[in-house]
This record gives C-alpha cells, sequence and structure tokens, in this order.
C-alpha cells in the first residue's frame, strides 16, 4: 500500500529506538514517580501493534472479547481456547507492551491446580507477561498459589463481570463509606497474595482514592475516576466500534471508526454493483504479444460444446 506524505512505509511493529519492554519493576517506579499508566484491551495482532506503536504501557486480553469480538451477551461465554488464540496474537504485536490476559470464568476458580496450569499456559505458550483473575478474598487462595508458581498475576476489584448475577447486573460498587472500606480491606488481601498491580472497575473516585492510598502497588481504574495509577479503556469502546446496547458512563470515544468501516464497506458494495471495481489499475496486466495471441486463439466456450442427445448416445 502507498504511505501517507511523511510516513515511513517500512516502519516495523517494534518498540521505538533505546525503548525496552514495559516491566513490573517500571510500573512500580512509575507509580513512586507519578507517572501514569496507559492501559488498553486488545484481541488481535494489529491492535497490538498499533497500540504498541502509539506507546500504550500496558495490554489487556480482555475476556470482555465475548462481547467485543464474538457477539455474546456476557463474558461467562468465552473460555480457555478462545483466550489463548486471541492471548497469542496480541503477545506476537507487543513488543513494549506488557500483555496481561484474563483468565476467564472458571479457569482458576476451580482448584490451585488448574489456576496454576491455566495461568502457566498463557506466559509459557500464549507469550503473555502476566494474567489477571476477578475477586477479593475468594481467589486469594488461588492468587497466592499462582504467584509462589512464580506467575505474575494482577487483581481486578469493584465491577467483576464473572460475578454479574451475584451483583446484580452491572451496578457501581463502592458507593458507601463501609463497601470502600470492605474493597481497601480486599485489596490488601490480595497485594499480600503477591499481585503486582489490582485494577478496579466501576467505583466512585473516592473510593479508587481509598484503595490506592491502602496499598503499595499499582492500582488502576477502568470508570474509577482520576486519583488512581492509569488508567484502562475497552480498545472498541474508544475506537466507536463496539456493537451492543452496553454504553458505561466511563466511556469515552476517540474515533469513530465503526461509521467509517460502514462508509467504506458500502462505497466497496457500490462499486463491484456498478463494475467500476476493479479498474485497469487494480488488474495485473498481460504482456501486448501474449494479450494478441491470446485474442486470436479459438477457445471453445460453453455455446459452442455439443451435448450428445439420448438418441445419437446410444
Amino acid at each position: 500500500m502507498p504511505s501517507l506524505e511523511g510516513e515511513d512505509a517500512s516502519a516495523p511493529a517494534s518498540p521505538a529506538a533505546g525503548e525496552q519492554k514495559v516491566t513490573l519493576v517500571d510500573l512500580a517506579r512509575w507509580r513512586a514517580s507519578g507517572r501514569r499508566a496507559v492501559f488498553l484491551t486488545a484481541y488481535d495482532y494489529p491492535t497490538a501493534v498499533f497500540a504498541d506503536r502509539a506507546g500504550v504501557d500496558l495490554l489487556l486480553v480482555g475476556d470482555s472479547a465475548a462481547m467485543t469480538v464474538l457477539g455474546l451477551a456476557n463474558t461467562l461465554g468465552v473460555g480457555m481456547a478462545e483466550m489463548l488464540v486471541l492471548a497469542r496474537a496480541v503477545a506476537r504485536g507487543a513488543k513494549r507492551a506488557l500483555v496481561v490476559a484474563d483468565m476467564p470464568f472458571l479457569s482458576y476458580q476451580v482448584s490451585q491446580e488448574a489456576a496454576i496450569r491455566n495461568a502457566g499456559a498463557f506466559v509459557g505458550q500464549a507469550g503473555c507477561d502476566a494474567v489477571k483473575c476477578e475477586g477479593g478474598g475468594a481467589v486469594v487462595p488461588r492468587v497466592r498459589a499462582m504467584t509462589r508458581a512464580g506467575l505474575a498475576v494482577m487483581g481486578h476489584l469493584g465491577l467483576t463481570p464473572q460475578r454479574l448475577t451475584q451483583l446484580g447486573g452491572y451496578r457501581v460498587q463502592g458507593r458507601s463509606a463501609s463497601e470502600a472500606r470492605r474493597l481497601a480491606d480486599e485489596a490488601r488481601r490480595l497485594q499480600d497474595a503477591g499481585v503486582f498491580a489490582i485494577l478496579v472497575e466501576a467505583v466512585p473516585p473516592e473510593t479508587a482514592a481509598v484503595i490506592r492510598e491502602a496499598l503499595e502497588v499499582p492500582v488502576y481504574g477502568i470508570g474509577a475516576g482520576p486519583h488512581v495509577d492509569g488508567q484502562l479503556l475497552i480498545c472498541h469502546d474508544l475506537l466507536g466500534t463496539f456493537v451492543g446496547e452496553i454504553a458505561p458512563r466511563f466511556v469515552k470515544r476517540y474515533a469513530d471508526l465503526g461509521a467509517a468501516m460502514e462508509r467504506a464497506f458500502r462505497a466497496y458494495a457500490q462499486e463491484v454493483r456498478e463494475g467500476t471495481f476493479p479498474s485497469p489499475e487494480h488488474c495485473y496486466p498481460m504482456p501486448p504479444e501474449e494479450a494478441a495471441l491470446l485474442a486470436r486463439s479459438h477457445i471453445p466456450g460453453p455455446s459452442s460444446t455439443r451435448i450428445p442427445s439420448s438418441r445419437s448416445a446410444r
């Protein structure tokens, strides 16, 4: 494809010169220095490459792929098989960003052995740097087992979509002082179990601030206000390509690629139907002498082929 003016068409999907892979040490240092981390979901190779080029620090291969990519009603219908395919693609595209994979429903809750085995698959087979699991006190034993096995684990508190039924739907969490204190206590337990960071979803900014103040590890937010160490958004929400009825208050759309895609598809369909695509510049030329030879050749077509009658066949 031709490059845009000023664009280097040969630019590889790799960090800029001098930049290195983001590490857990970097994340801890950034918290201490006040540098906010940029966190985004990705589910495929191109998105990972583009986000990496843009300087995104962390990429989450989210189980939200169930809704954004697969068209399911919630995150419960996606499993390890699907997630590993997506995780491999993202890990191949991310040269600088730290890649975190969501552990899908029932991939870690069943037993400590299952948690270690499945988390290990994301790291050892898919090439991710870390995993994320949802929940507080109930998952502390699983988190401790995974971290003791040498796996990097991120926690997830607040709105935890894998417990959607128990939470009564997509509802803001931590709206009372007692709930904020409870979440802070669960965050401390996760920290003690060895998580390197915690994602807090759909809580008031005051609650997120209390959680962050209670911890030493970084706290990232999605719908949790500004008083955290970094922000996460779903890439389909950011780009305007999510197809569904859910429209969280915290989403900010930075582009409308969905509308742009529809316009492109309609333009393509119109040109195909009108016969204006493909035009000569989209065709592979034949040498003139070969074209002339072909034009003089007689190639029988279907209309010139005699089909024997039943009488002659006898």
